[in-house]
């Protein structure tokens, strides 16, 4: 006769890639593809206005400056679509990112690590009514997991949702 019990707290769990996960803000895609597009722009305006004096590469200035500008707009449409994939889920145990578009990255960051949540904007954000949601956990130098594009009043409400989950596991270990 053979015996079997699962072991104590080996409760099937969703796997990562079977949760459905959340959409972040619309308004992410614009604010990624602008932050995108204000960076090259710099490299474009230094390929432009670089110095070549005599250069033979002088004659081709005009196609140096259009390939660069076409990485840009590819680099401005790469950061749209990428916006637009991302998402995140509160689970039970942890909560999980996706991120990325060409190198995909699936992050799970479990609640009993948790020791920090803080919310964070800059200026670009705030215009388009957004904020970032940063989660440390201990020993580490910065945000463990960063949740970008959600709007103020959901990311005040994931961050409560957090902290009222990390008050009751600590109630809990303490009894």
């Amino acid at each position: 006769m053979t015996h079997s019990d699962p072991p104590v707290g080996a409760e099937p769990r969703q796997g990562l890639g079977e949760s459905p996960l959340l959409p972040l803000s619309p308004r992410l895609a614009p604010c990624l593809a602008l932050h995108t597009a204000a960076g090259w722009l710099v490299v474009v305006l230094a390929v432009a206005w670089m110095p070549l004096g005599d250069s033979p590469l002088l004659a081709w200035r005009a196609w140096l400056v259009a390939g660069v500008a076409g990485c840009a707009a590819l680099g401005v449409g790469l950061a749209w679509c990428e916006a637009r994939r991302r998402g995140y889920a509160l689970r039970e145990h942890d909560i999980v990112q996706r991120r990325g578009l060409l190198v995909q990255r699936l992050q799970a960051l479990p609640l009993v690590r948790l020791q920090h949540i803080e919310t964070r904007s800059n200026p670009l954000e705030r215009c388009f009514g957004l904020v970032r949601l940063a989660c440390f956990t201990a020993g580490g130098r910065g945000a463990d997991l960063l949740i970008e594009g959600l709007p103020a009043a959901q990311a005040e409400l994931l961050k409560q949702q957090l902290l009222d989950r990390l008050s009751g596991a600590s109630r809990e270990s303490s009894a």
